[in-house]
């Protein structure tokens, strides 16, 4: 059967020639911490253990009936479809350019969102309680997350070559901080006793439900992220199920142990969104290490907020990158779509996010530098939340209909229960983000209409149109940008071109 007649992809004669600057450098091992980088954040620990035995309950269970799907999705079509720009690719070729380019300012967009509104956020928190005080709303604060977001972006843009050792030190940094602080809490349950995780608080509630799945379904994603260097890795085929399944593992098991531990030393009560984390970490090291306990803090905070750089950072290296191959391929603004040819990575839609973070951070401190930290933490939280999960509304049906547009596509990885297997996994992914999406953006919604008195004033503290204004409002602004550069982007679509869906463009001589 002559395979490059059916499996053939369209592509435009820019996008040639930027693949061929690209270098490969990801290993399987790379490929795992830098998965393992992007599915852990550390940020949101907090979040789901204000939520008490609850949070830990629904942590669990989407663990089974959320990941592990997902995870078999992305096996099969990260390891068949390889090109540059992972999710972007799979849409266009399921769906169109159109709707690829508006997935992917989507998925994009989230990032230097997230970067600059609850990472910044949640990093400068941490800094002043154990390092120095900072203030809120002052000069200190707005230099500190603007540091912390350019030092991000600065990873992005160094040769994939040496900055994928940044995801592999993040990986390491994670298992230092979550492995310490779980030894530390074993430590001080034996010699002071624990607060108690309460098991008669575990039965499910819908309010918390509601509450809860939007954040827990951000902290399960990232699986495709690897995929955005997808020409970049020296063998997807082989390694991506590979190293899907070890970085689900690990990571799994990054949020259960840790949650478990903050709930065994702090009352649900006692844990914040923003500082729960470190409040634990606080609480535990006083209690165990005494007089060595403060040098001990600084040296942990010091990491806590460096593996949130490398969060931060490995988001910015795949979505970045997904972002750039829309451009290229006319989905968006063709400016974008240039590779530097000595770093090999894509320095203008790096530096764009850099921008666009800092902008959003500025705007976030000022309008909410009335509420509380943690209010503020919570609403730039879930704008993020709220893009993101939007794009895999594309991402995940996508994997299903290649399976009807492309059957002859080579699959090293397929489904293991067949079509079946597929159609219940994307069903079951695809309602999991459809909800999630809706109480992100419709907070109050649906427990109004359930009738479990949720309360909109009482969880957020802040007022519904402030919130709003910035939620639906940022989101009416990407969507807009996203159409404005497909429009641009129309005279490179016109050079179009045709490669075999898998093939490998020649590097350009230096």
């Amino acid at each position: 059967m002559a395979t490059n007649a059916i499996a053939m992809e369209e592509t435009t004669a820019f996008a040639l020639a930027e693949k061929a600057k690209l270098i490969k450098s990801l290993r399987r091992l790379d490929m795992v911490g830098f998965t393992i980088c992007a599915f852990v954040g550390l940020d949101t620990l907090g979040s789901v253990a204000k939520n008490g035995p609850q949070g830990f309950l629904w942590l669990v269970v989407l663990a089974v009936i959320f990941v592990a799907p997902y995870m078999l999705l992305m096996s099969e079509v990260g390891s068949a479809f390889t090109e540059e720009g992972g999710p972007y690719e799979w849409t266009k070729m399921a769906f169109g350019r159109l709707h690829g380019g508006i997935a992917a300012i989507l998925y994009w967009v989230t990032n230097p969102l997230w970067v600059g509104g609850s990472l910044a956020f949640i990093a400068t928190d941490a800094w002043r309680a154990n390092i120095f005080k900072i203030g809120t709303a002052t000069v200190g604060d707005y230099i500190f997350k603007l540091l912390f977001i350019w030092i991000s972006i600065g990873v992005a843009i160094i040769s994939l070559r040496h900055g994928k050792w940044i995801p592999n030190f993040g990986a390491i940094l994670r298992v230092i901080v979550l492995g310490f602080f779980s030894l530390t809490v074993i430590i001080y349950g034996i010699k002071h006793g624990v607060a108690g995780f309460q098991t008669s608080q575990i039965s499910p509630t819908r309010a918390i439900f509601f509450g809860l799945v939007p954040l827990l379904l951000f902290n399960y994603v990232g699986f495709e992220l690897q995929n955005g260097a997808a020409e970049e890795m020296e063998n997807p085929q082989k390694d991506v199920p590979l190293s899907v399944l070890r970085s689900g593992i690990a990571g799994v098991l990054m949020y259960v142990i840790p949650i478990f531990c903050i709930l065994l030393v702090l009352p649900a009560k006692q844990v914040t969104g923003i500082g729960g984390f470190i409040d634990a970490v606080t609480l535990t090291f006083h209690g165990v290490y005494g007089g060595a306990a403060h040098a001990l803090l600084v040296v942990m905070t010091l990491c806590f907020v460096g593996a949130l750089v490398t969060s931060g950072a490995v988001w910015m290296i795949g979505s970045d990158r997904i972002q750039a191959v829309a451009s290229y391929d006319g989905a968006f603004i063709p400016f974008f779509g240039v590779f530097n040819k000595r770093l090999g990575t894509p320095v203008r839609v790096n530096v764009l996010s850099g921008i666009t973070a800092s902008v959003f951070s500025i705007v976030a401190i000022y309008l909410l530098k009335n509420a509380s930290t943690a209010s503020a933490f919570t609403v730039v939280l879930d704008i993020a939340i709220s893009t993101t999960l939007l794009s895999y509304l594309w991402i995940f049906p996508a994997v299903l209909k290649l399976r009807y547009s492309h059957p002859d596509v080579p699959r090293p990885y397929v489904h293991p229960w067949g079509m079946a297997g597929i159609w219940a996994s994307t069903v079951l992914v695809t309602g999991w983000i459809l909800l999630g999406s809706w109480v992100a953006v419709f907070p109050d919604t649906l427990e109004r209409l359930f009738h479990v008195g949720y309360g909109f004033k009482g969880s957020w503290g802040v007022g519904q149109g402030q919130f709003e204004a910035l939620t639906l409002g940022t989101l009416g602004v990407i969507v807009g940008i996203g159409l404005i550069g497909y429009w641009l982007g129309r005279d490179v679509r016109a050079q179009h071109a045709t490669v075999p869906i898998g093939a490998v463009i020649p590097p350009s001589p230096l």
